[in-house]
């Protein structure tokens, strides 16, 4: 059976909305979370961007439902030392209801410290060391690494979960889910594409989850959900690797006209009819996801959660 949980978007809320929304979510009976993790958002009128680990602590008071980064670059804005820091004490704080979800990450958030911005190869290799990295960090002893392109020097993580916190990996494309496979504890993405479930699943990530976020506009006006949705998110139908090496929201808000609304529509089900809902998650049910979490676009977060509830999780439980 398919989980659904609700994806907590820090590029579009604030640290205190997504509290509600969490809460919110647990009432309705979604099973999961997760929450993005941005420096920037894609384009100003998404509009925010708090730091993921503040709003991590907050979460684990307010909620009890696993909860998974969707996704931290660990290689360039943040050191995978400090990460694992990070990632252990979000663990402690949710009794061991923590997944690490991590990629390779994009230029929009990665860039602002100077570093240069590798090529996609060498993005997989400097993620591969980063896990490598933090995976040695919880084994709970004093480490040194001296790897290709990270140096730790006498380090100790001394506040550390119970359990070992399950490392999950982001994969677009089939050398990202060669890499998944291999390496991963699972495999996060935001399609319904079965290929790279497959190639995730015959690299050795066999019967281990599949999380798959989705996006939805739940609004009883279709165009004016269709609206806010082009307006707010047009950055996931982007062609080829724009969205990887963009450096600024500003560059994404003036190539949004290279995407029609009739794209968007075709992937986000835009209005208040259950049944488009659930036909759009089914896609994810058929192309073998474990977990999807479903993010809420419009404003009406009372009427998403509230058809959720009553209507579209129950027929796919």
């Amino acid at each position: 059976m398919t989980d659904v949980g609700y994806f907590l978007s820090c590029e579009q809320y604030g640290p205190k909305e997504l509290i509600e929304q969490a809460r919110m979510a647990e009432a309705a009976g979604f099973t999961r979370l997760w929450i993005s993790d941005h420096f920037h958002p894609w384009n100003s009128e998404q509009g925010q961007s708090p730091f993921v680990w503040g709003v991590l602590g907050a979460l684990s008071e307010v909620t009890s439902l696993p909860v998974t980064t969707a996704v931290t670059c660990p290689t360039i804005r943040i050191h995978p030392a400090i990460l694992a820091q990070a990632v252990a004490t979000a663990a402690v704080q949710l009794d061991n209801r923590f997944v690490f979800g991590v990629g390779s990450g994009e230029a929009l958030n990665e860039h602002v410290l100077g570093d240069p911005w590798p090529s996609p190869g060498v993005r997989l290799e400097m993620l591969e060391e980063a896990i490598d990295v933090i995976r040695l960090l919880h084994g709970g002893n004093e480490i040194s690494h001296h790897g290709k392109h990270y140096e730790v020097q006498e380090a100790r993580i001394y506040t550390l979960p119970s359990e070992t916190v399950p490392i999950y990996v982001s994969g677009f494309g089939p050398q990202a889910a060669e890499l998944a496979g291999r390496i991963g504890d699972g495999f996060c993405t935001v399609t319904p594409d079965k290929e790279s479930i497959e190639v995730f699943r015959s690299s050795g990530g066999g019967s281990k989850p599949v999380q798959a976020g989705t996006k939805v506009c739940w609004d009883n006006d279709p165009d004016r959900a269709l609206e806010t949705a082009h307006r707010l998110w047009s950055n996931d139908a982007l062609p080829g690797q724009l969205a990887q090496i963009l450096p600024r929201p500003r560059d994404f808000e003036s190539v949004a006209g290279l995407v029609p609304k009739a794209d968007i529509a075709e992937t986000i089900t835009c209005n208040a009819d259950p049944d488009a809902h659930l036909t759009q998650l089914r896609q994810y049910v058929d192309a073998g996801v474990d977990e999807i979490y479903v993010q809420q676009i419009g404003p009406d977060m009372h009427g998403f959660f509230d058809a959720y509830r009553d209507h579209i999780l129950p027929a796919l439980s």
